[in-house]
């Protein structure tokens, strides 16, 4: 699943291609909004807020969440797109520019006023201009007897984190993903998870050990079986989630990690 930096990217990527430009065009393919024409609309910006998007264009936010497959990607008008038309859940066109969202995993059009009451629940963004780290540190410790990873993985206390980041900081930090939120040390993870992501949100791969080599490029993600990269001792997988549904993978070192 697309975690806070790629989110970051691509509404940079919306922002360069879509702001301040007027659409000469749009085609909503989801049926609730399929009648929806915002042509002759400006897009007034592009924000990104944790997982979340937000197209704001006149009166209304386009609201879009990737999930687990879902990408923006920008096209000359008239260039060939890389995914077929059917996935395709929105096109916005300008006079320069076409961009698509595909296969996204939510889409909704709303009233600019409303947009609170569809992020207004998520924790401080750590990618964003209003980041409150102290405010983190107290959302996180409302849940003591909970795992850290989970407490890192829910929005509601810091917005932003995935798997992947929060297996990461917990190596990095030298605490299992079980470790109950409690008995961390909140100010030094929080700091760890805002530096880890900050350092990824311009970069294409995302590397949290310092190396590019394929393999290296995180310390315990996916590498299950390998040995650690700290120690030789051979990373280990298990699952952690609030509920049986919510079940997350993680990965540890066992001896890095206690």
């Amino acid at each position: 699943m697309p975690e806070g930096d790629n989110v970051y990217r691509t509404a940079r990527l919306l922002r360069d291609a879509l702001e301040g430009k007027v659409l000469t065009g749009s085609d909503f393919r989801v049926p609730a909004f399929a009648t929806l024409d915002l042509a002759g609309q400006r897009v007034d910006s592009v924000v990104s807020r944790g997982k979340h998007l937000l197209v704001r264009v006149g009166e209304v936010s386009i609201h879009s969440h990737l999930k687990m497959e879902g990408s923006w990607e920008v096209y000359s008008v008239g260039g060939r797109w890389r995914h077929p038309g059917f996935q395709a859940r929105v096109v916005l066109t300008t006079a320069e520019v076409v961009a698509v969202g595909f296969q996204l995993g939510v889409l909704e059009v709303v009233a600019r006023d409303q947009e609170e009451g569809i992020v207004g629940y998520l924790g401080p963004d750590l990618l964003g201009p209003d980041w409150d780290a102290d405010e983190a540190v107290r959302r996180l410790a409302e849940h003591p007897d909970q795992p850290i990873a989970v407490s890192l993985l829910d929005q509601r206390n810091l917005a932003g984190l995935g798997n992947v980041y929060a297996n990461e900081i917990c190596f990095v930090r030298g605490m299992l993903p079980t470790l109950p939120t409690a008995e961390a040390d909140l100010p030094a993870t929080v700091s760890v998870a805002h530096r880890m992501i900050v350092a990824n949100r311009d970069r294409p791969q995302r590397v949290t050990t310092g190396s590019t080599r394929r393999g290296e490029n995180t310390w315990v993600y996916g590498r299950q079986g390998k040995p650690c990269l700290r120690c030789g001792t051979l990373i280990e997988r298990s699952e952690l989630g609030r509920t049986e549904l919510e079940q997350r993978v993680t990965y540890f070192c066992p001896r890095c990690q206690t």
